[in-house]
């Protein structure tokens, strides 16, 4: 009988493989907003697991800086994770990528430094990992940055182009793989920067023309990246559970990706490089127009169809969390709901500025998951629905991608709010969505306009319900 002996590496693989399995059971429990929280948590759990995994491997020998940066890292991370708001929170997505790219690049930088002191330890296949954790991992970094910058208002969230913008592009595309394959062969510290640089202004690059209405997609398309810099840093590290954690994610990227270009009617090429998706300048009810002006409306108006309506229908998009009105909204359909009324949400994939905002933003007022349906779920009953209460959304519900060809939205799924008996917009004013292009469901006979910030809006409407008879 041969002697098993059961070392160290073997304890560390085993709990890796413990880690891994809760990553995958964690990520599948994210399919549901009813188990996605246990999801998260379990997911968390495994990677505190890794975490502690690797630190009792041989190759970690500083202890006290390590645990600093641990102590330091989650104070910051807690305090700016209680503090954000929910207007802000794909503008902290932006970030908590570009910072996952950018750790994936140090450490990069830090392998190919260790290792230029030893030359004759670099092989093709290092050299090769390396060259992609900084291509992935710094791109990833600065498109983040500016993909921050647009959303919080300090970069113009027009599509901006330069004079042959992406001729520029390939050229610093083509430097990458030229210095890369460079570094390959043989490695240099001074082409290494130069390499970084180039990612740098790559990422840039990449992200700058793209408006504010194509922000979800390039959000989730850097949620990707950031996991893929995480795999190629993985394999920098040879650290398994980094690779197959990196993976989870950058995968798990592309297909949220794919769902956000589905629900747009656009190609990941077409937001990529079409310069659509821009802020455009308000067009007012009081410039003029050959068509009967919107129907305004007073709170007490609305609330009279809302108060005798059999079935009525939210739809909410990024005005409600500007006005942080989510609990307003709720205390509305609960009122509603003690009429008899039945209260659905209407939630569409891009509603809001980045993937599943409005299911977020509805689980911070405790709204039943059981209450939210997708564009899929809901869209046949519409004709059938009393009142739809459109709050904050415009883009999601115009009827021009269904029937404008050449408009820049045409052949977008939308929500068929227009086939509602009766539709309230609550709007500031008449402004048109992220893509700039007029809201024709404005105009028809049976809209109602109540305009006004949003809380404001459904504090009146509350309160208007609560006296009908």
């Amino acid at each position: 009988m041969s002697d098993m002996t059961f070392t160290m590496t073997d304890g560390i693989s085993a709990v890796y493989l413990i880690t891994i399995i809760l990553f995958i059971y964690g990520l599948h429990l994210m399919n549901s907003p009813a188990t996605a929280r246990n999801g998260n948590r379990l997911a968390s759990v495994g990677m505190l697991i890794a975490i502690v995994a690797t630190l009792l491997d041989a190759g970690i020998v500083n202890y006290t800086l390590i645990a600093t940066g641990i102590i330091i890292g989650s104070i910051i991370g807690a305090s700016f994770a209680r503090a954000i708001q929910m207007t802000a929170m794909p503008q902290a997505v932006a970030i908590f990528n570009g910072l996952g790219g950018g750790a994936s690049g140090l450490i990069a930088i830090s392998e190919f430094m260790r290792l230029n002191e030893a030359p004759d330890t670099f092989t093709m296949t290092l050299s090769i990992t390396i060259v992609l954790s900084i291509l992935i991992g710094i791109v990833t970094l600065s498109g983040s940055l500016v993909a921050f910058g647009k959303l919080q208002g300090i970069v113009s969230g027009r599509p901006i182009q330069f004079p042959l913008h992406r001729w520029i592009s390939l050229l610093f595309v083509i430097l990458i793989a030229a210095v890369g394959s460079s570094l390959v062969i043989t490695p240099n510290e001074t082409v290494f920067f130069v390499l970084i640089a180039a990612c740098l202004a790559l990422g840039i690059l990449l992200v700058i023309p793209i408006g504010g209405a194509d922000m979800p997609v390039v959000i989730s398309l850097l949620n990707s990246y950031s996991g893929l810099a995480a795999a190629a840093a993985g394999f920098v590290l040879e650290n398994t559970v980094l690779i197959v954690a990196g993976s989870l994610v950058g995968a798990a990227g592309l297909i949220l990706t794919r769902i956000m270009t589905k629900a747009m009617n656009r190609s990941l090429r077409n937001v990529m490089f079409g310069g659509v998706g821009g802020t455009s300048e308000s067009k007012d009810i009081s410039e003029g127009d050959a068509r009967e002006p919107a129907r305004e409306v007073t709170a007490e108006d609305a609330a009279v169809g809302l108060a005798y309506a059999d079935t009525v229908i939210f739809v909410p998009g990024y005005g409600l969390a500007v006005a942080q009105a989510q609990h307003q909204i709720k205390q509305l359909a609960n009122l509603l709901e003690s009429r008899g009324v039945q209260v659905k949400y209407a939630i569409h994939p891009v509603a809001g500025r980045m993937p599943g905002h409005m299911n977020v933003l509805l689980a911070e007022a405790d709204v039943a998951y059981d209450k939210l349906f997708d564009l899929e779920q809901i869209n046949s009953d519409f004709s059938q629905t009393d009142v739809t209460v459109v709050v904050g959304a415009n883009d999601v519900v115009n009827p021009a991608a269904r029937e404008t060809v050449g408009s820049p939205i045409y052949g977008m799924p939308i929500l068929n709010v227009d086939h509602s008996k009766s539709v309230l917009f609550l709007k500031r004013s008449m402004n048109p969505g992220f893509a700039g292009v007029d809201n024709e469901l404005f105009y028809k006979d049976n809209t109602m306009m109540l305009f006004g910030d949003a809380k404001d809006s459904l504090n009146k409407l509350v309160q208007a319900v609560s006296e009908e008879d």
